[in-house]
């Protein structure tokens, strides 16, 4: 295509996809951030013309033969007729996965061990235990030897179930220990939370070593697949040999997509989430082809109704009400007749405590003589927000919301909305309970946060399935490290379970990824009376 035509193209295309770039010494809405790749030997002549014109210079990837710059839209032209440049593309935008308000259902298969800590359902169902603790052997695979490194919101090492990291780096502040977000936190507690009597277990617990990237700001606002790019090559530098990546974005970058490729060939095993979109749509990079991506499914091994399908997902792992680690420690309470139960927040709601009598509001769906009371509501018709805001305009002083299905629930009141009273969610038996038991009673609605703290939070999402796989890459991989990031991949997915159509399809992929069936898969020896865990010669 001739240059004047991909000027037109790209100038239209940018006033679209560039309105909310990052400014430089202009107003944002005129100008774009972009990927200005050049010709061999053009390097320099190209550095000049950058220099000239206004521009901010994030990156120099000069294996990749390209500037990520920001520059106003009018000196596009000037670029693109430069005959040393032979690419320009956006920088598109990377997000986290975004984890769904998580629940824990009465299906779940969370258990209690012997120590005292949960074993999140997942964990088992991804053949973890099958590995590390068959009769407690010293020398089962654990992780160690491995490197993985987390791409992600930061990780809060002060928690007291996570392992310290042996490093990392944050591309958005000085402390990528530190997760004002708490995605990332619980990314790491699924991989790595620690074999104690404390809170959850992880996939490999407290054994694998850690390396982590802070890509996102305590916001959770996008970055780019410039910063992408530089976050993998950090985690290479570190010795990475699994990258997890509970993130994405809708558009695709070919230079994003030529390191990610660059990385595969050097080693490097790199896992995305498919994403959370409910549709067909792609997710990148977990939908290049040298990322593994990943798909959610709940404790049935059920697809989750959110999760992303397309002829790109390659794996599924549990992603629905998964357990783990978070950055903060949260406490949401009814005490009712002297009794204490146990809620979850409703998002944005208001925090603080609150008392008054316990009266029942039925679906809170119209108003009622509410003043002074603490209002209980079913869950269902309308949303949470209206409820709580009925509530609220009727002088009730909290509103407690009970699922009108079995289990718990964890409700919002939506981006952008807040109520001035407090918001309580309660799970349908306790809340059939107090309807039927309690009501006219003195209650007191309480709910706190205290940040940082060693809390614990079920989440959903493709970025909850994604450090499973992650994790049981680096399990494997542990047994021998003389195996290839091929050899783990092929091996994975070769053992899943099979789930869904028959054969790999587009929303299991090839199906629940198995831990011990890979390991045996690829030689893993164990006797029935005496375990013996040897890397076979021949394989």
């Amino acid at each position: 295509m001739h240059k004047k035509q991909v000027l037109f193209i790209l100038s239209a295309v940018l006033m679209l996809l560039f309105s909310v770039a990052s400014p430089v010494r202009a107003d944002p809405t005129d100008t774009v951030r972009i990927w200005v790749s050049y010709r061999e030997g053009g390097k320099s002549e190209v550095l000049k013309v950058l220099n000239s014109s206004s521009t901010q210079i994030h990156y120099d990837f000069p294996e990749l033969s390209a500037y990520v710059v920001s520059l106003p839209k009018a000196a596009l032209n000037g670029i693109l007729n430069n005959p040393f440049v032979i690419d320009v593309e956006e920088d598109a935008e990377r997000y986290p996965i975004s984890a769904r308000a998580g629940h824990v259902t009465e299906e779940a298969l969370d258990v209690v061990d012997a120590n005292g800590q949960v074993v999140p359902y997942g964990i088992d169902m991804v053949q973890a235990r099958d590995v590390w603790d068959v009769n407690r052997d010293a020398g089962a695979p654990t992780g160690a030897t491995r490197t993985l490194c987390i791409i992600d919101t930061g990780y809060y090492q002060g928690h007291e179930d996570l392992p310290n990291a042996v490093g990392g780096y944050s591309q958005v502040d000085d402390d990528w220990s530190r997760d004002g977000y708490g995605h990332g936190s619980h990314v790491g507690g699924t991989i790595a939370a620690e074999n104690n009597s404390l809170g959850v277990v992880g996939v490999t617990p407290g054994t694998v070593n850690l390396y982590i990237v802070k890509f996102f700001a305590d916001d959770g606002e996008a970055t780019h697949a410039s910063d992408l790019v530089d976050a993998l090559s950090r985690c290479q530098a570190a010795g990475a040999n699994v990258v997890s990546m509970s993130l994405g974005g809708s558009r695709s970058n070919k230079r994003e997509e030529k390191a990610f490729a660059s990385a595969y060939s050097a080693g490097v095993l790199s896992i995305a989430a498919a994403g959370n979109d409910e549709s067909s749509a792609y997710s990148y990079p977990a939908s290049y082809d040298s990322v593994m991506s990943v798909a959610a499914i709940d404790s049935d091994k059920v697809v989750a109704d959110f999760s992303q399908f397309n002829d790109q997902v390659e794996i599924a792992a549990p992603g629905v009400g998964v357990l783990s680690t978070v950055p903060y420690l949260e406490t949401n309470t009814v005490t009712v007749d002297g009794v204490v139960y146990a809620g979850g927040h409703i998002e944005f709601s208001a925090r603080g405590t609150a008392s008054g009598v316990l009266v029942y509001g039925g679906l809170c769906d119209s108003a009622g003589s509410w003043s002074g009371k603490v209002v209980l509501c079913q869950r269902g018709d309308i949303s949470f927000y209206a409820k709580v805001m009925n509530v609220q305009n009727n002088g009730g002083v909290a509103a407690v919301i009970y699922n009108n299905e079995p289990g718990d629930f964890s409700g919002t009141l939506g981006e952008g909305n807040s109520s001035s009273i407090i918001g309580i969610s309660l799970g349908q038996e306790l809340g059939q309970f107090l309807v039927a038991n309690k009501l006219d009673q003195p209650a007191t609605v309480s709910s706190s946060v205290v940040i940082p703290g060693s809390g614990y939070e079920a989440w959903d999402g493709t970025s909850m399935a994604t450090p499973h796989v992650s994790a049981v890459a680096a399990l494997v991989w542990s047994w021998d490290p003389s195996l290839t990031n091929v050899e783990i991949r092929n091996a994975l997915n070769d053992t899943a379970q099979d789930l869904g159509d028959l054969g790999r399809d587009v929303y299991y992929g090839y199906g629940l990824v198995q831990a011990r069936a890979a390991l045996e898969h690829l030689g893993y020896v164990s006797t029935k009376d005496v375990n013996i865990y040897l890397p076979l010669v021949i394989r």
